[in-house]
């Protein structure tokens, strides 16, 4: 049998300071790139968890 993940539910907010400006290009950027900006930041807060776990 094949382990799947679970998904974990999504119940919690992380509220950052951004210039505008930069905020902007990211989200153009994500939108360009056919994602989003809140996967893309998810997605490097996992890579940077896992470069770090002990």
């Amino acid at each position: 049998m094949s382990k799947k993940k679970k998904k974990q539910k999504n119940d919690s907010q992380l509220i950052i300071r951004i210039n505008s400006e930069e905020r902007d290009q990211f989200v153009k950027l994500c939108e360009e790139l056919d994602t989003s900006a809140a996967r893309e930041i998810r997605k490097f807060i996992r890579s940077f968890l896992s470069e770090h776990e002990e």
